[in-house]
């Protein structure tokens, strides 16, 4: 079992987490939010490891050394890089709260950035992850458009989900790998931005716009998925092809 990771709020909590200043066998005061977590809830004691990170890459690897006192000893610490291609999910809002579901799972699959079309440390710190993903601005479909436009540009690319496309996921799959390829080779970073609609779906008129735009509709399979499971199945999908699950 992998130790538990605790993410520290850098604007709030006194604790040096800036990486050219922490040294292997520092003793750190855990955040009371931290020790709360930690000592309270999952009930860590003295000897216990555990895994601190700020959410932007760095991870830090400590061993409780009084809990009573919220101690803890750090062992190894790293910065882990952002991936190469980035994965993002454009979430049409619901009020039944599946869109919320959907962006917790999300965050565990690996998601880079949410972005709401028309809510993320706790599923972080599930995961074990030491990058936060980045929470865009509520988008219109007007600016979804735009996005679609700039993904052209920049060598990015936009999947939309849509339960009439003709288009299958392993269609898309040689272009997912040559974009994956290309970052590979110059080091810049790319996002493959995946596009799920409210349950009522995209409009003809919409799914229209977007591609026009350079955004290609893809059908998942045979059964239709509710909005909060069809972004984290494409979201697994693109994980599993981009090597992050082995």
């Amino acid at each position: 079992m992998t130790d538990a990771l605790f993410l520290l709020d850098t604007e709030h909590d006194d604790v040096p987490v800036n990486s050219d200043e922490l040294n292997a066998g520092w003793k750190l005061t855990l955040p009371q939010s931290v020790r709360r977590h930690a000592i309270q809830a999952m009930r860590l004691k003295d000897g216990d490891e555990l895994q601190l990170s700020d959410g932007k890459g760095l991870r830090i690897h400590a061993v409780l050394r009084d809990a009573q006192q919220g101690i803890a000893e750090v062992s190894s610490f790293g910065k882990e890089p952002q991936p190469t291609t980035k994965l993002a999910l454009i979430q049409a809002l619901a009020k039944t709260g599946h869109d919320e579901q959907a962006i917790d799972t999300a965050t565990q699959i690996g998601v880079d950035e949410v972005i709401p079309w028309q809510v993320l440390d706790a599923a972080t710190e599930q995961s074990r992850r030491s990058w936060t993903p980045e929470l865009g601005e509520c988008v219109t479909s007007k600016q979804l458009i735009a996005i679609c436009k700039r993904a052209c540009v920049h060598g990015d690319m936009v999947i939309v989900l849509h339960q009439d496309a003709t288009k299958t996921w392993s269609q898309l799959e040689e272009a997912i790998a040559v974009l994956s390829d290309k970052c590979l080779q110059d080091g810049r970073q790319r996002t493959v931005y995946v596009v799920v609609g409210p349950e009522g779906g995209i409009s003809d008129a919409e799914i229209e716009s977007f591609t026009n735009a350079g955004a290609e509709a893809c059908v998942l399979g045979s059964n239709i998925l509710r909005a909060s499971t069809a972004g984290p199945v494409a979201l697994s999908l693109l994980a599993r092809a981009l090597g992050r699950f082995i």
